[in-house]
């Protein structure tokens, strides 16, 4: 009778003041480490990435060695699961899902670990490990990755598990679902990756989709429309393109051509297409849950209230943690180390993306934009990665064209260095072809905005 009455009590919302901190405790630090801004002598980050920067300055010189220490290990453990299947590690479910991978992507970890090899003893080709392609990769991107990997990976489950996500869901269902036909949590995706990084966004979704919190069109839209650049990042790229007192009208301007991708994306192929259906059945995955008369909040904090009594102690929550971080180090940094080389050796050594950018010149003339054919590239070549646009474009004079790349560079999402190496390399329903059409589509849905409100200012 006891056990009824107290069932009863926290269905009806009622806790004891434990239960309730259990919840608002990591719930609070969560937030704080990956979505309070606060200052620092390169103007704003969040707390993750200000360790993980720390501790990249500190490590900096031995990361290039350690990782490529990682991707040996990677390609060694993969080939010896995938092509012998022992049993001490086929018994370990985690152990297996990590090096029991299609030969395909195998070789692409093997591609990885030689790319990283040839890269830190400068051994063939200049082209492949010049600071340019190999060497961007290995010096830049992955020891950033391996310092953000560590501290995201760690405190993740702050955000997932203690029932945020919960609270979001029910709070923003009723915004997120009419206007981008997504689940309220998925808020908490876009939030992480603005005020931290794009790789925060896409982990997060990615744990939520395994865990069957989305469908594989909720996961689809999610990590490729949501998993927004950092307004650390956007702020980088205005500098290098000499335009940092243009600030606030450069980030209105990415918030409203974002806000229209995010619209119009959803709705048409390939998005529109990806079948509602779950990774896993997950009986929590249904948010439409009645309200029996409480209000959005209430009946949020009683579902995030029981999500965090869930949890099994900080040693459970710990473990999360480190798997999350083993998992990323060893799952994705290969793949980003393949995907990425090979994306900037055509940027750099083909006309491929000069060629592909052919087809924007008519359409820059045709808006006006001044230097239309420096310009029609750096349309294309963000999809290697997202810093190149300002490479390129930042030697151009106009400074009408060179705020117009600066934006659309950061709307258009897609780059293979870093956010669609990921993509691909995570268990979320998108392929490269994908990649390449939703690319494509938030270009030319962003372009006129940019490009209209670039008339307007200048």
């Amino acid at each position: 009778m006891e056990g009824k009455e107290s069932k009863k009590s926290h269905e009806q919302g009622r806790f004891s003041l434990k239960e309730y901190l259990l919840f608002i405790l990591p719930s609070l630090l969560g937030v704080f480490l990956f979505m309070v801004p606060i200052p620092n002598e390169e103007g704003i980050t969040i707390p993750v990435a200000l360790m993980a920067s720390y501790v990249e300055g500190l490590l900096y010189e031995a990361l290039p060695f350690t990782m490529t220490v990682i991707l040996f290990i990677v390609a060694l453990l993969t080939s010896w699961v995938t092509f012998m299947k022992p049993d001490v590690m086929m018994k370990n479910r985690f152990l297996k899902g990590l090096f029991l991978v299609h030969r395909g992507w195998w070789f692409v970890r093997i591609l990885g670990f030689v790319f990283a090899v040839m890269t830190l003893f400068e051994l063939g080709p200049e082209w492949i490990w010049s600071e340019n392609t190999g060497g961007l990769l290995l010096y830049d991107l992955i020891p950033l990755l391996f310092t953000v990997f560590l501290f995201a990976g760690l405190f993740l489950p702050l955000l997932l598990n203690f029932g945020l996500l919960e609270l979001f869901g029910r709070l923003l269902d009723r915004v997120m679902r009419p206007l981008f036909t997504l689940p309220g949590r998925s808020s908490i995706d876009c939030l992480a990756s603005w005020m931290g990084d794009g790789t925060v966004g896409v982990m997060l979704t990615n744990n939520q989709y395994e865990e069957g919190f989305y469908t594989r069109r909720e996961a689809a839209v999610i990590s490729t429309t949501f998993s927004v650049v950092s307004i650390t990042f956007s702020i980088v790229i205005l500098t290098y393109m000499d335009l940092g007192h243009l600030f606030i009208p450069y980030y209105f301007t990415i918030i409203l051509a974002g806000l229209a991708a995010a619209l119009i994306c959803p709705r048409i192929p390939p998005l529109s297409r990806k079948p509602d259906t779950y990774f896993i059945e997950n009986q929590e995955s249904v948010e439409e849950s009645p309200l029996n008369g409480q209000s959005a909040f209430r009946y949020g904090l009683v579902k995030a209230v029981e999500r965090a009594k869930m949890n099994k102690g900080f040693g459970e929550t710990a473990k999360g943690g480190i798997k999350n971080v083993v998992d990323l180090w060893f799952g994705v940094t290969p793949v980003v180390m393949a995907f990425g080389t090979l994306a900037l050796i055509i940027a750099e050594q083909t006309p491929l993306f000069q060629l592909l950018g052919a087809p924007f010149v008519p359409l820059l003339n045709l808006m006006q934009v001044p230097e239309a054919a420096e310009a029609a590239q750096t349309m294309v070549i963000g999809f290697a990665d997202m810093f190149l646009p300002a490479v390129i474009g930042s030697g151009i004079e106009s400074e009408f064209t060179r705020f117009v790349i600066a934006c659309v560079s950061v709307t258009q999402l897609i780059y293979m260095s870093e956010v669609g190496g990921l993509l691909l390399a995570s268990k979320l329903p998108v392929t490269f072809t994908d990649l390449v059409i939703i690319f494509l589509e938030r270009t030319l849905i962003t372009l006129p905005i940019v490009v209209a409100i670039a008339h307007l200012i200048f």
